[in-house]
């Protein structure tokens, strides 16, 4: 079989890794010269914490055994283990915190309520004010400017993948077969349109106006190197608010009693934070969902992140050497995964995941290679 793979952000590359795994012949097309998206400019987070129980939380399991498994043979990639804390101040948000622990898949993952003197013999680098800390053990990172490339090394040794950036695949002219804007014709037995927040042009041509999809964007920023190991992610508790996990009695009479801080309610904003590999830390993050989205990045957002990973780890920040906004996809049925849709005979549309982009790339696609019987 020959798979065309159109995008090379996280969910494209996954889909070339499973066709190629599988014995298949891969060709991929993205047009950049690399992916520059939304899977370069995330927390690299494997985050099955605040997944909604059921279909979203087996997808982000399983997703995690894979990036665990595919690790082993890309060490590049970064896999790491971590889990992560979610440090709590206030009876309210750790209301919360034993809401989770008492749920019925708390077990599954890695949900325990851990005293001060605990999260801090986990990760020594939070010194600052807490009373205790929700732990997942099963959360993970991996390394997200550079796992692309690392993967597509990969790919390459196998001898049935082939790479073509600086290619915009413009129209559909047949059968599982795209022209690109150099004017080639690539023909196989399945095309994928893996196109992250690209979702005008041909998307829009092929998909529909009504697309269950909208773009969300997002400010961040990431760190000169700590000096020490900050051995988990972290969040806050304003995380809560934005997982569904969470949800239920505790959370209303957090949200009702204790309220953001205004510029985190103004930017709807968490705190997660995660360690890379050279000691800098990347943090963030903010959501915004009203078009047109502003072309410009906002300073307060970044003061007030500064100000709560400070109060955690209990000493000032260094040096703030990257900030950036990104836009990724997401499906506004809160009940999928992914937009997952047969757009032309053999093409689909995979799009779509939201925030869960870099957690469940590996199972989302390894499900559209199980439905098409790759």
């Amino acid at each position: 079989m020959r798979v065309i793979v159109v995008g090379a952000g996280v969910v494209g590359t996954m889909h070339a890794w499973h066709a190629v795994n599988r014995g298949h012949e891969v060709v991929q097309i993205e047009r950049e010269s690399e992916a520059r998206g939304a899977s370069l400019r995330n927390f690299g987070q494997i985050w099955v914490s605040g997944r909604a129980g059921g279909e979203e939380l087996e997808t982000a399991l399983r997703a995690r055994g894979l990036w665990e498994s595919i690790g082993e043979r890309v060490p590049d990639l970064g896999f790491r283990a971590c889990g992560s804390l979610t440090p709590l101040r206030t009876e309210r948000e750790t209301a919360v915190a034993e809401a989770a622990v008492s749920r019925s898949d708390a077990a599954a993952r890695g949900y325990r309520l851990l005293t001060a003197d605990e999260a801090r013999a986990v990760n020594p680098a939070l010194r600052g004010d807490f009373g205790g800390a929700l732990w997942c053990e099963r959360d993970a990172a991996v390394e997200p400017r550079i796992a692309q490339l690392a993967l597509k090394r990969e790919l390459l040794a196998s001898g049935r993948y082939t790479y073509l950036g600086g290619r915009e695949v413009r129209e559909v002219v047949g059968a599982a077969s795209v022209r690109d804007d150099h004017g080639d014709v690539h023909t196989g037995d399945a095309v994928v349109l893996a196109t992250g927040a690209w979702l005008g042009g041909l998307v829009r041509e092929l998909a529909g106006p009504d697309l269950p999809v909208r773009r969300v964007r997002l400010q961040m920023m990431q760190t000169d190197a700590l000096g020490e190991k900050l051995t988990t992610s972290v969040a806050d508790a304003d995380s809560f608010r934005y997982y569904p996990a969470y949800r239920g009695e505790a959370l209303d009479a957090l949200n009702a009693g204790q309220p953001q801080a205004p510029t985190a309610a103004e930017h709807r904003m968490q705190l997660l934070m995660v360690q890379r590999r050279d000691g800098g830390l990347t943090i963030g993050d903010t959501h915004e969902y009203e078009h047109p989205f502003s072309f410009d990045t906002v300073e307060e957002p970044y003061e007030h992140l500064t100000g709560v990973v400070e109060s955690f780890l209990g000493r000032p920040l260094p040096r703030i050497r990257h900030r950036w906004a990104g836009v990724y996809a997401q499906c506004t049925d809160t009940g999928r995964v992914v937009h997952r849709q047969q757009v032309r005979d053999g093409v689909w549309l995979v799009t779509g995941p939201g925030g869960r982009g870099m957690t469940c790339a590996p199972a989302i696609a390894e499900t559209t290679a199980n439905e098409l019987g790759w």
